[in-house]
């Protein structure tokens, strides 16, 4: 089980939203490069990324940051999600060096576009599963489906996800620990590994996820929590490691 730095992209900086609201961010850096530096620094082992403007706009805006972000750090497998709605898309961030490429949005209107992403590029597509109350959120969090988060991560068994990330957005950004309860209920329903996100705050909330990961979760995204500094990456990836959950 990993730690993974999350790094939101808005007007070329690194922000952090309260329950994906735009008007509620703040920022913690001028330059992402500059930051994902600070996190490999502390013993990252994988980053993700979400481009807040084109998971609004449909289509990749900050498409060149995630390629400086990969460039220098060649051996660090990024993933990245906002705006992500064709396979040139996709192609364009596999070629720039990301490991993953994550569809949201996408995934809710067009299921089956997954299925052909993942023949496309096999391995390398994460489904973004972005949740309020249990409904599928999408258009970076601004309109709620009447799609439930489990059905539609059902649907993708089989069809070569290699994860989930699912993210309660109640929690995302709140800095009040993380639904766990519903998470592990995912991982439980589906044979996708699942990455917890939203509300990761110290390293008591580590512990808590890190108690359910035979429910078959990979990992957890921490965003506010890092930069605010209740939790140490470097602090608690060793403590996973040192209960044999490392990846």
């Amino acid at each position: 089980m990993i730690i993974i730095p999350a790094i939101d992209l808005k007007d070329g900086q690194c922000v952090r939203l309260r329950q994906g609201q735009f008007e509620d961010q703040t920022v913690f850096s001028d330059s992402p490069v500059e930051m994902a530096a600070h996190w490999v620094s502390q013993g990252a082992r994988r980053l993700h990324m979400v481009d807040l403007d084109g998971a609004v706009q449909g289509k990749p805006v900050h498409a060149e940051v995630v390629a400086a972000v990969c460039a220098r750090f060649p051996e660090l497998p990024v993933q990245i999600g906002g705006g992500i709605r064709s396979l040139e898309s996709i192609e364009g961030y596999v070629k720039a060096g990301a490991a993953y490429v994550i569809i949201g949005t996408q995934a809710v209107r067009q299921p089956e576009f997954v299925a052909e992403a993942c023949q496309a590029f096999p391995g390398r597509i994460i489904v973004g599963l972005d949740a309020k109350q249990g409904f599928v959120a999408t258009e970076g969090w601004l309109e709620t489906s009447s799609v439930k988060a489990v059905e539609l991560a059902q649907r993708f068994e089989g069809v070569g996800v290699s994860a989930i990330v699912y993210t309660d957005i109640s929690r995302d950004g709140m800095m009040q620990g993380a639904n766990i309860e519903e998470t592990s209920n995912l991982a439980e329903q589906i044979n996708i590994p699942v990455i917890v996100s939203g509300g990761v705050t110290d390293l008591a909330d580590v512990r808590r996820i890190a108690r359910r990961a035979e429910s078959g979760l990979l990992g957890m995204i921490a965003g506010r929590a890092l930069y605010e500094k209740t939790l140490d990456l470097n602090e608690a990836q060793r403590l996973l490691d040192e209960e044999n959950l490392g990846e």
